[in-house]
């Protein structure tokens, strides 16, 4: 089933990193008692993912913790050795919380997964975001489509 808004986001466990190394993080501990942005996206270094999604999640992370935002997260389908360069690649190291869902587990538990075995990718995430309050959803923008129309930072900013 797919998560929704007004639904309390599933008990799941991230990799990320820090100034020590590789961390593991629970929906908690990025979500409880705070005011979350997260996007998703199909893959780190994928052309619109790098192109065209994160680069508004970087330009735009200012304005959107403004607007009462505690954490921007970005969470894919692929190791945290990936999301780490791709932070580090696309200027969103330090701005931007990574969350490496690297069996696709967080995906499944919502519901947002998706089968690009066609194009060689496997099982992923959908693109999507998402703002969240302590742990529940207050919005939802997932993408019918390829490219970025309603999951991109504009729309978040608009929304908050």
């Amino acid at each position: 089933m797919t998560i929704k808004i007004g639904d309390k986001l599933p008990a799941a466990e991230f990799l990320s990193f820090n100034a020590d190394g590789q961390i593991k993080l629970s929906t908690d501990q990025v979500f409880a008692g705070k005011k979350v942005v997260l996007f998703a996206v199909p893959g780190a270094f994928t052309p619109t993912c790098s192109m065209n999604h994160m680069p508004g999640f970087v330009e735009h992370v200012d304005a959107i913790k403004a607007k009462g935002v505690d954490t921007v997260a970005c969470t894919a389908v692929n190791d945290n050795h990936v999301m780490k360069a791709w932070a580090k690649h696309s200027g969103a190291e330090g701005k931007i919380l990574m969350l490496s869902d690297g069996n696709g587990a967080f995906a499944k538990a919502i519901g947002l997964d998706v089968d690009l075995s066609g194009p060689g990718m496997g099982t992923r995430s959908k693109r999507y975001s998402m703002i969240v309050e302590n742990g529940v959803v207050t919005h939802l923008n997932v993408e019918s489509q390829s490219g970025v129309n309603v999951s991109g930072a504009d729309t978040i900013l608009t929304q908050l």
